[in-house]
């Protein structure tokens, strides 16, 4: 298993003082202000999902130009997300039970750095679909997942319906007007990561996130991702 840090489980440490910006929003901006945080907690340890999970399929949309905002919100080579440990840890069980019914997971995007998430609310005041830079998002935490189900045995993802990123009444939860078929494969997504612990978002069948009490991050997946190949 690939970890971003190794800390010690459980470490008692002092409070951390985590700056706040100008929405009052706590934001740890650094990697060696996340270290601090992960010493006091060490589920709060950021996990490369590849590394931990075998075969995770990851279409990253914002690495891309195929997303709402027609642009690359992240750098074109990025190939790697991550999230909290338990979240990881989470979505590895997932993905071994989806296995054993011939199916995986396809990833759209993991942890987002919180400037990217200003950057979509720029563009789209709308909370039902962007997250408001004055609360943060759970990308920003590294709690929140935008995913679906593929088949193993050709890599095609299963007919949700909708794509990703789709601001429509028909991507919500709630919206039953859908062929049996579409409907059967959103109630294997969503009975399979409820029955593993995480939460579902009404307006997106794509997105769930893990609870828990989590800072607000704006570090790069490049950041990230040199810590990683350090350990």
């Amino acid at each position: 298993m690939m970890l971003l840090f190794c800390c010690l489980q459980g470490s008692a440490q002092s409070s951390i003082s985590v700056p706040k910006n100008e929405y009052g929003v706590a934001v740890v901006n650094s990697v060696s202000l996340l270290k601090e945080t992960i010493k006091a907690d060490s589920n709060k340890r950021m996990i490369s999902l590849t590394g931990l999970i075998p075969n995770l399929v990851l279409d990253l949309r914002y690495a891309t130009t195929n997303n709402f905002m027609h642009r690359e919100m992240y750098p074109t080579q990025t190939d790697v997300t991550f999230m909290r440990l338990p979240a990881a840890k989470a979505l590895q069980n997932i993905q071994f039970a989806l296995n054993g019914k011939g199916y995986g997971l396809k990833i759209f995007d993991a942890y987002r750095p919180y400037a990217v998430t200003k950057k979509f609310w720029e563009l789209v005041h709308d909370e039902r679909y962007v997250a408001n830079p004055a609360k943060g998002s759970g990308h920003n935490k590294g709690v929140a997942v935008d995913l679906t189900i593929i088949e193993l045995s050709t890599g095609k993802e299963l007919d949700m319906g909708t794509g990703f990123d789709n601001f429509t009444d028909s991507a919500h939860h709630a919206f039953t007007a859908l062929p049996a078929n579409v409907m059967a494969n959103r109630k294997l997504l969503k009975d399979t990561m409820l029955a593993y612990g995480f939460n579902l978002f009404d307006t997106e069948w794509w997105h769930y996130s893990w609870p828990g009490d989590f800072e607000v991050l704006d570090i790069s997946h490049e950041e990230l991702k040199k810590v990683l190949k350090k350990k």
